[in-house]
């Protein structure tokens, strides 16, 4: 049997994205060197790194990369820097009883990172227990992650330009990817500059209210690190309780970046651009924020009740700031939730169960198309329940031909098609790990609800991180048994690759058949 896929070519340039990501470490080795620590981990993490990329770069001289060469760098290359991520962890680890000296944990810890999933494994988080260059690369990776690494590599490097589009299909988030400018390049560019200048503008307000003492404990190593987690929707906080630990004026400064990550990127150049009407008038972005107001009003109103019922019982009454702190915190949870940040301000675990029902639908939602939010996302929800309408319109009056359309635009059947298979695979997948997780919880004694299987299938799969019951947002995956925590690696890496991609290399059709292109 000949293969069709020339593995050489995708290894060699995967040697190259594993190269790049040695210039990544330098930051947390900055860290090291300003509180000179771990400044050896980072420093053999670095050289190790770059051995291995020039290593498998020497597989192949003609770098020819074809679409199904394009289509395996895609899928191999987050497997690949989430195993070179767990490096500086293991080193870190080594010869203590931190819980990242196992490999499994330690490789859990950054495939969540990269792929912006936020579950974490590593216990007590805290400066006594990690350095500060350790969690800062924890920060940094969700970074990488949140554009794409394969969009950052397009960018900067020309030779992937030729099957640049078709890496940016496979990678970008979404059912579809909008052409900014007329080379492929320039749009990867045009994308990392736009979530670039928003990290800068996040980072530049924290420190700000620091300076002028309103948010005391947001000094600059934790604006930084909050700016590397917010605009990729990550979630990973160097703080153990996630953004309760800063004032309100800096939640509320992070909720509006929080929304702008669930927001098409494509949008803001267009802004940039000075064509406001093309925003204005698309569809996604007026359901998008449709969708956050609706569940932030009925969030804050479930949550005042039970403020007020709390009252009631103790015979109090509801204090003044009760409605304002039940905004803040609905508005906060869902612009976290919704588009899979994953910071939480209180701990929602122990919310009563409307309120929690209404957190888990906002978990199902999923941010816009070109945005770095996860989930199912919003314009998949429209095409479905416009497609759904059409079916039931075309089984009453069965002569009527009637096309999806999203505002003016008529969708694609094969779009429409390609919509369907994708979300009936997401349901498939956490349906089946929900099931997963439960026998292999009984298989080993560790004692899990169906909710918080329920949620930890889709914390991990919508990478959005923290679940109810022990996976609260203050809680850990840590207790899993290590065969649980491969099929949430899994699950992580085909979420954040929008599964089909993904589960198409596995198929041996793949593998034989002749490409076009």
């Amino acid at each position: 049997m000949t293969l069709r896929v020339d593995v050489r070519v995708t290894g060699s340039f995967l040697g190259t994205v594993i190269k790049y990501t040695a210039l990544a470490m330098l930051v947390p080795l900055t860290v090291s060197v300003v509180y000179q620590e771990d400044i050896w981990v980072f420093a053999l993490s670095i050289g190790l790194t770059v051995a291995i990329g020039l290593l498998l770069e020497q597989l192949d001289d003609e770098r020819q990369l074809g679409a199904p060469e394009a289509l395996l760098l895609v899928s191999t290359s987050w497997v690949a820097v989430s195993i070179i991520g767990a490096m500086p962890y293991l080193l870190a680890g080594y010869g203590t009883t931190s819980t990242l000296a196992q490999p499994v944990n330690a490789l859990f810890e950054s495939t969540s990172g990269f792929t912006t999933t936020g579950a974490t494994v590593m216990g007590e988080i805290s400066f006594e227990q990690h350095s500060h260059a350790l969690l800062m690369w924890r920060q940094l990776t969700q970074w990488l992650g949140g554009m794409g690494i394969i969009v950052l590599m397009v960018a900067i490097l020309p030779e992937l330009g030729v099957n640049g589009a078709q890496l940016l299909r496979t990678e970008a988030p979404g059912p579809d990817l909008q052409k900014l400018t007329p080379r492929i390049a320039q749009t990867a560019r045009a994308l990392w500059l736009v979530y670039f200048a928003f990290t800068v503008l996040l980072v530049v307000l924290l420190s700000g209210l620091h300076w002028l003492g309103v948010a005391p404990n947001m000094n600059f190593y934790n604006a930084l690190a909050h700016g590397f987690t917010t605009l990729p929707t990550g979630g990973f906080s160097p703080e153990a309780d996630s953004v309760a630990a800063f004032a309100a004026p800096a939640q509320w400064m992070i909720f509006p970046f929080m929304l702008v990550a669930g927001t098409n990127f494509a949008l803001f150049w267009y802004l940039l651009s000075g064509d406001v009407r093309s925003v204005a008038k698309d569809p996604e972005f007026r359901a998008y924020l449709g969708a956050v107001a609706t569940l932030i009003a009925a969030l804050t109103i479930v949550l005042y009740r039970g403020a007020a019922d709390s009252a009631a019982v103790t015979l109090g009454r509801v204090s003044e700031g009760a409605a304002g702190d039940a905004l803040r915190e609905a508005a906060f949870q869902i612009g976290s939730l919704l588009n899979s940040t994953g910071y939480a301000t209180s701990d929602f675990a122990g919310w009563d169960p409307h309120a929690q029902a209404l957190i888990l639908l906002a978990m199902f939602v999923g941010g816009s198309a070109g945005s770095t939010g996860g989930g199912i996302k919003i314009i998949r929800w429209l095409v479905i329940i416009k497609a759904a309408r059409r079916e039931l319109t075309m089984t009453a009056r069965p002569g009527v031909v009637k096309p999806v359309r999203l505002g003016n635009t008529v969708i694609d059947e094969e779009i429409v098609r390609a919509i369907t298979v994708f979300t009936m695979l997401y349901f498939v997948l956490y349906g089946l790990a929900t099931v997963f997780f439960l026998l292999d919880g009984i298989r080993v004694g560790y004692e899990l609800s169906l909710l918080e299987a329920m949620s930890a299938s889709i914390a991990t799969l919508g990478n959005i991180g923290p679940g109810f019951g022990t996976l609260g947002p203050f809680g850990s995956y840590l207790a899993f048994p290590a065969e649980t925590k491969v099929v949430m690696m899994f699950l992580m890496w085909i979420g954040r690759l929008e599964i089909v991609p993904v589960l198409a290399v596995f198929t041996g059709l793949y593998w034989r058949s002749s490409w076009a292109g």
